[in-house]
């Protein structure tokens, strides 16, 4: 009976998503979540959000790891509304997560990211929150920074955003920025400096003090974000020329 739910609500959920396509009032361009550029056109975030909530009422009877299959089923579709879905599920159930679910999101990272804003949204929704309720797991993400895979790098330290915004993780969180420190790529630069400013909002002067030693070397994207929330004085003097 669940697997047969599952499926109804999957159909409904797509069927859903198509009736909203056919009004342009309700849609928006998505290319700015991804690298590249153009127009893609997908539906406006807060009726996919309320989609989702609305068919996730029809799965509350279900269990975890049923709801968690029919995530992955989203994320099989073509990148868009369906994985914003995905994702808005995995969060809610975020009560019933255990640590064996790692290796479950760290495959939708490594398997259906492909842009920013999904990355973002894995990474500040399940990934990030079960690295926060479960510290034992958040070293694991030291072994994306060196992968080629640039998303990989970034969700390195953006997955530590949930844990360093609770006072968590903020040695490891140094850690990952220094190591990605040299990294070409403006969307890993803007990754870790986004993690630094985060971090920044309960260790400022620790933030600043880790961008003063670097700031010869560090790329003024990530400088920027890093000391974003800062005062003004602060930001000054990390600014000034070396």
């Amino acid at each position: 009976m669940p697997e047969k739910t599952i499926d109804r609500v999957l159909v409904a959920v797509r069927a859903d998503i198509e009736k909203a396509r056919k009004s342009p009032a309700n849609l928006m361009n998505a290319a700015q979540f991804e690298k590249g550029g153009g127009v893609s056109l997908v539906v406006r975030t807060n009726l996919v959000h309320a989609i989702a909530r609305a068919r996730l009422r029809e799965l509350k009877k279900t269990n975890m790891q049923s709801i968690l299959d029919a995530c992955e089923a989203l994320f099989e579709s073509p990148p868009g509304e369906a994985n914003i879905v995905a994702v808005d599920w995995s969060i809610s159930l975020r009560r019933t997560y255990t640590p064996k679910d790692f290796a479950r999101f760290e495959r939708w990272l490594r398997k259906y990211v492909h842009g920013w804003g999904l990355c973002d949204a894995v990474c500040c929704g399940p990934l990030g929150l079960l690295l926060a309720d479960f510290q034992e797991l958040a070293p694991k993400t030291r072994r994306w920074v060196t992968s080629k895979n640039l998303w990989l790098r970034r969700a390195a330290a953006v997955a530590l955003i949930p844990s360093v915004s609770q006072g968590k993780s903020f040695e490891l969180a140094k850690e990952i920025a220094d190591k990605l420190l040299p990294d070409p790529e403006d969307y890993v630069q803007k990754g870790y400096g986004w993690l630094l400013k985060v971090a920044s909002g309960q260790f400022q002067r620790e933030v600043f003090e880790f961008v003063m030693q670097r700031r010869d070397r560090m790329p003024r994207t990530a400088l920027r974000y890093a000391i974003e929330k800062m005062p003004q004085a602060m930001r000054q003097k990390a600014m000034a020329k070396v």
